[in-house]
């Protein structure tokens, strides 16, 4: 128990230091919660919520760096709602670089949020990227429905067939 609490203690800290104005410091806190990869998620999307921007960027880009597929649902809702959008674009290559693993998250999304102008913009990035990847041909139709004229009508049913081509489909 005692060891939990440091270590949460720790975490909360290089949290902190992310926020520092020395980049020394803020470089060591992000390989610090990078190196603890998945165990720090909760605590860095928490942090997220009270963050001012550069705080929020340090913390989406330590995201991006843990690389692990549960990441990719907070790189999605990142796109939907961080105004800046340097962020949402470091949220939408974070996104590329875990490749498959983010299919679904954003594709489900694609369904619920095809109204956000900012997710259609980080989701065309993020497809583009893997449509000529080996899921191309189920991902073409969703790169045209966000090209389209009518996207926020026509992006629900492509990602939703998207999916089920995939078998992505819960």
């Amino acid at each position: 128990m005692t060891e939990m609490k440091e270590s949460s203690a720790e975490i909360a800290e290089y949290i902190r230091a992310l926020g520092s104005p020395d980049p020394a410091k803020v470089q060591a806190a992000r390989r610090a919660l990078v190196a603890r990869g998945a165990q720090v998620v909760e605590a860095l999307w928490a942090a997220r919520d009270h963050a001012d921007g550069l705080l929020r960027w340090e913390i989406t880009r330590t995201l991006v760096e843990i690389r692990d597929p549960q990441v990719a649902d907070r790189l999605v809702q990142i796109m939907i709602d961080d105004p800046d959008p340097g962020i949402r674009w470091m949220a939408a290559e974070g996104l590329v670089g875990l490749g498959e693993a983010s299919l679904r998250p954003l594709l489900e999304a694609l369904i619920h949020h095809s109204d956000s102008p900012w997710l259609r913009q980080g989701a065309h990035h993020v497809l583009k990227a893997l449509v000529t990847g080996p899921h191309g041909s189920s991902l073409r139709p969703v790169l045209q429905a966000l090209e389209s004229m009518e996207p926020v009508l026509q992006v629900p049913l492509a990602a939703q067939q998207a999916l089920m081509s995939l078998g992505l489909l819960r």
